[in-house]
């Protein structure tokens, strides 16, 4: 079994979505200087690095982070690809024949940007006409591989089809790395009571048969197991 963790390592040198706090990490005590222990004191935002948004991020009337149901947090998921759209509508979508898919991780070139400090405007990200098909579709949680799932020109219109609609979001995810395919997907947000969102440690949980399910590739010397 193999587990992958999608989640993003919480640093100050984390980029950050304009405008939201950044990460810092400040020593309280340390041993060096006598305490008993280290401990530190952390600022960031409800939406620092790998996050959940529950319907509260746009609508005061949403449920919040606490009241998420955890069997949606917990359970199969798939991976698709898009590698190379930055606009993501119907027809990104159509063709991975996404019926019967609850929980969809979408998986683009923004997961080679976690290796930069600064934040990149040209991330790829949902269209209006996207969500609206996920909603149609019936997916009831999405994950997306940099800090938003709407493009930077948005104006909050694909959230608020999505958290309206009853679907999280989980921003941030790190798929590099992650083939396609179908995974258990484990994602725990902080308890935050009242949270119009919070981070969340992610992961995706390869079944025990993946290897066989794995087409053989010829020109690498990775052999399916017998």
């Amino acid at each position: 079994m193999r587990i992958h963790d999608i989640s993003v390592s919480l640093s100050p040198d984390l980029p950050s979505y304009p405008g939201d706090p950044t990460v810092t990490v400040e020593p309280w005590h340390r041993i060096a200087k006598g305490d008993t222990a280290n401990l530190s004191r952390i600022t960031l935002g409800t939406h620092s690095g790998t996050h959940i948004d529950p319907p509260r991020h746009f609508n005061d009337a949403g449920i919040t982070v606490d009241e998420i149901p955890l069997d949606l947090l917990i359970g199969q998921a798939r991976v698709v690809e898009i590698p190379h759209a930055k606009k993501i509508g119907r027809n990104e979508l159509e063709p991975l024949e996404l019926k019967g898919v609850e929980r969809l991780l979408i998986k683009t070139g923004n997961s080679q940007f976690w290796g930069e400090n600064e934040f990149r405007r040209d991330f790829a990200a949902l269209t209006v006409e996207g969500a609206h098909y996920l909603h149609h579709m019936k997916v009831k949680l999405v994950a997306v591989d940099y800090l938003s799932v709407e493009p930077m020109d948005g104006d909050g219109e694909v959230h608020r089809i999505l958290l309206n609609g009853g679907i999280p979001v989980i921003e941030g995810v790190n798929l590099a790395g992650v083939p396609a395919g179908y995974y258990q997907l484990i994602c725990l947000p902080l308890k935050l009571k009242d949270g119009d969102g919070a981070p969340v440690r992610a992961l995706l949980i390869e079944p025990p048969d993946a290897a066989a399910q794995q087409p053989f590739d010829p020109h690498t010397s990775r052999w399916p197991l017998s």
